[in-house]
């Protein structure tokens, strides 16, 4: 990997971790497009540089996070109870989920699906009662947490899963976007700190690897600050139909590119 290609999938990361598109699928996706998707130090890159993408959640939305007083325990203790069913599945399907990560046609499809869910969000939960992230309580961040285990699947998306699953839970579209970037903090941190124990070796027997790695970091940090604050516009303008549509394309041009004999090798 070189450093341009560090950063071209660094910006696709950046812009697309809080979109609900699937950073994963499209960092998939972009790595093929760059020839450099069978490389291991690849696969670990793509996982570890959404720690930067998180970050950006931590600085716009600091006073949620370092402000200490009752609520904030309580709001720690539901991104607690959130990510457990994330953590607890990723630990014991992980090498499936790796082989899932191999496959084109797997993100091509679950874009397609997650897109054409998409279309219907807006009208399937449009009786909100949840107007602040306060008001959720720990069963409604549990099943939210349950939701979010179906971004394990690559092309899902962890912001989609988690945005749906707070509507299905009553939240307004605003909140239920705002508690999954919250979410995404400890998920991707643990996610991060996984990979990073079973893949060192290429960042210790490569030191070449960390500057990459850094470089990675910043890139889709400053890119996620940009995203975030363009999706919570778009959200409140547009909904979620304009995803759809986006994901629906792209997954239909993905599954022809396969059909076509594209080797799409990942």
């Amino acid at each position: 990997m070189t450093v341009f290609e560090a950063i071209i999938i660094a910006i696709v990361e950046g812009l697309t971790e809080f979109l609900p598109v699937s950073s994963t699928g499209h960092m998939i996706i972009t790595s093929w497009l760059l020839g450099i998707s069978n490389d291991e130090f690849t696969k670990l890159f793509e996982v570890c540089i959404q720690l930067g993408a998180i970050l950006a959640v931590v600085v716009l939305y600091w006073k949620k996070f370092f402000v200490f007083d009752k609520n904030r325990l309580n709001f720690y203790i539901k991104l607690i109870i959130a990510v457990v069913p994330a953590l607890i599945m990723g630990y014991l399907f992980s090498d499936k989920i790796d082989a899932l990560m191999e496959s084109p046609m797997v993100v091509g499809v679950t874009l397609l699906l997650g897109g054409i869910v998409l279309l219907f969000v807006d009208k399937w939960f449009n009786h909100p009662t949840i107007d602040t992230d306060e008001k959720i309580d720990n069963f409604r961040a549990l099943r939210i947490g349950f939701f979010q285990c179906l971004a394990l699947i690559p092309g899902m998306s962890r912001s989609a899963a988690t945005i749906i699953g707070g509507m299905q839970q009553k939240l307004t579209r605003n909140v239920a976007a705002e508690f999954s970037f919250f979410l995404a903090v400890p998920t991707m941190a643990a996610a991060t700190g996984y990979k990073l124990l079973k893949g060192y070796k290429l960042l210790t027997e490569h030191p070449e690897n960390l500057k990459l790695l850094f470089i990675g970091n910043v890139v889709a940090f400053i890119v996620a600050m940009l995203a975030i604050k363009f999706f919570i516009g778009t959200l409140k303008k547009y909904g979620f139909r304009m995803w759809g549509y986006y994901r629906i394309v792209v997954g239909i041009a993905i599954i022809i590119a396969i059909y076509m004999g594209y080797k799409l090798e990942v």
